[in-house]
């Protein structure tokens, strides 16, 4: 893969509107959760530097975010069951105060449609862990969402987080590069993120009915989405996996 440059907006302030013009593999229910919808443009805006981007000459490849938050601060210390919402609430809260950060968590690993399977995504993920290093972190965390897990639905994800194959490395993918990387898997994230909508909003995401109570598998979901057509609103509460990167030297 030659001819990849992976930068910060901080550092490349003009890519920064181009973040969101690579095609990307996100099911369209995905990105219905209202704190990306609050605070993701926010993330580029005020903190330019820990947003990666990969070009390859004039074309964005893939994406990165992460953000730094004070893991060690009172109320805190263990990584949150909420995962990714709380980050981004973590994260926010610690800057308006003031509260200085002691960990940088990953937020969203991105390539481009078309680009999988080249290992753009451990390179980004490399360049996260060595981004949070120079800046003097000594640990990234990240609530993981494993690319495998939309195949088996139904399985809990506390089972499926610890699988392992014969070698001992993950038997999810993308949990896999990780650990590759030298993350360790800690814990489970049960409800990372939570995405609420009306019956015609699942309809218009997912092009599926949306007609009878209860369980409800969609294609790209982790776990089933629960619908209730009496109340007239389904949910998906979506669980991630907790990746530790201790960083050295």
């Amino acid at each position: 893969m030659t001819g990849i440059t992976i930068t910060t907006i901080a550092d490349r302030p003009e890519l920064a509107d181009r973040l969101f013009d690579m095609e990307d593999t996100w099911p369209a229910f995905a990105v219905q959760d209202p704190l990306a919808w609050l605070l993701y443009g926010r993330i580029v805006a005020e903190f330019p530097e820990y947003v990666l981007i990969a070009t390859e000459g004039d074309t964005v490849v893939a994406r990165a975010f992460s953000l730094p938050f004070a893991l060690g601060a009172a109320g805190r210390g263990t990584l949150p069951a909420r995962g990714w919402d709380q980050i981004l609430m973590w994260a926010f809260a610690d800057r308006r105060r003031g509260t200085e950060p002691d960990t940088v968590s990953a937020i969203e690993v991105s390539v481009a449609a078309g680009r999988q399977g080249e290992g753009l995504s451990g390179r980004m993920l490399t360049a996260m862990r060595e981004n949070a290093r120079s800046r003097g972190f000594a640990e990234v965390v990240a609530p993981v969402r494993p690319n495998g897990k939309p195949a088996e639905p139904d399985t809990p994800i506390h089972e499926y987080a610890f699988r392992t194959r014969e070698d001992g490395l993950p038997h999810d993918p993308w949990l896999r590069v990780h650990v590759r990387l030298g993350g360790v898997v800690d814990s489970v994230a049960p409800l990372s993120m939570t995405i609420s909508g009306s019956l015609a909003e699942w309809r218009e995401w997912t092009g599926l009915p949306f007609d009878e109570p209860g369980p409800v598998r969609v294609p790209g979901a982790l776990v089933p989405v629960h619908c209730d057509p009496g109340q007239g609103y389904a949910v998906y509460v979506e669980p991630n996996v907790w990746v530790r990167h201790p960083l050295h030297g």
